[in-house]
């Protein structure tokens, strides 16, 4: 098939047909497709539809989860937007099919790889939320996005772990924790500890140390939920 055809076929797949076809094509074009040089690839729609993902799946999580405390819906909300499972949902939609990429990138396999199919992703939300508007958007990621939506009500991960999960799957390496002060009496001790990844840093209180680190990756989460 040609790339065309490509094109043509994932439409079909998503059941939307692009006024602009450009806004598509850009969508699905990887970085390493100019082989060297300039080319309109897909990472400024990448970042519109990152925005944009985290939108739809607040207000989902808000209209689905009304008896949810703000930390479960953060849980939540990073298991949804972070980008393995904008990958799954690439894969759903078979967006790799349609990718522009380089022979080069191509060969290593790239069509497959978590990261691009992730990117893209999140490119073609945009491509929609530009092309179609928000409601086109919105139906893509119910439809892509239902099995893991299936399965979210069940996230019941400790704040830590979820943590760890999502710095590992931006690439963000892992959190560090450190206790940075103890204060009361031996049988009524409180800890402060604190929790830093790349340029984030909380600081949390427990009735143990245990307890001051799960605090404080609980609060970290909201944090990175509000600045990325």
């Amino acid at each position: 098939m040609s790339s065309h055809q490509h094109e043509q076929a994932l439409q079909e797949r998503i059941g939307y047909q692009f006024t602009d076809i450009a806004v598509l094509r850009r969508a699905l074009t990887h970085g390493s497709f100019g082989d060297g040089r300039p080319v309109a690839d897909n990472e400024r729609m990448e970042f519109l539809g990152d925005r944009i993902l985290g939108l739809i799946v607040a207000d989902y999580l808000f209209e689905a989860s009304i008896d949810a405390a703000e930390g479960q819906m953060a849980r939540q909300l990073n298991t949804l937007v972070c980008k393995e499972a904008c990958a799954k949902a690439a894969i759903a939609a078979g967006v790799g099919e349609a990718l522009y990429l380089s022979k080069a990138e191509e060969k290593n396999g790239g069509r497959q790889k978590a990261s691009i199919l992730g990117d893209a992703c999140e490119a073609l939300l945009a491509a929609l939320y530009l092309d179609g508007g928000m409601i086109e958007a919105q139906r893509f990621f119910k439809q892509f996005w239902a099995e893991q939506l299936a399965n979210i009500s069940g996230t019941t991960k400790d704040p830590k772990s979820s943590l760890q999960e999502w710095a590992l799957a931006n690439q963000y390496g892992l959190p560090i924790y450190t206790q940075v002060g103890r204060v009361g009496p031996d049988h009524r001790p409180e800890f402060q500890v604190s929790v830093e990844l790349q340029q984030w840093s909380v600081t949390a209180k427990g009735n143990s140390k245990q307890h001051a680190e799960t605090a404080a990756a609980e609060a970290m989460l909201e944090q990175v939920v509000k600045k990325t």
